[in-house]
């Protein structure tokens, strides 16, 4: 677990096999949308699943997550 710059903690798993990223589908969590206005929406958790390289992942996450691919990636073979 990492915990982000606003506060919010971020927890990871990994796992060694063969996953198809498209089978993978999102929970939801509910906000007031548009803000103020008093109705409420519902919206992935998960916007994509991927693979990518570790490389390309460090560009796409926040620097405090980056602890995480740190922990994971001596153990990639």
């Amino acid at each position: 677990m990492v915990r982000q710059a606003g506060g919010k903690a971020v927890s990871a798993f990994a796992a060694e096999q063969d996953v198809d990223t498209q089978a993978i589908t999102s929970m939801t969590f509910e906000l007031e949308w548009p803000p103020r206005s008093g109705r409420r929406r519902a919206f992935p958790e998960v916007d994509a699943a991927r693979w990518m390289p570790v490389a390309e992942a460090r560009t796409m996450m926040l620097k405090s997550q980056l602890p995480l691919l740190d922990r994971i990636e001596p153990l990639l073979g």
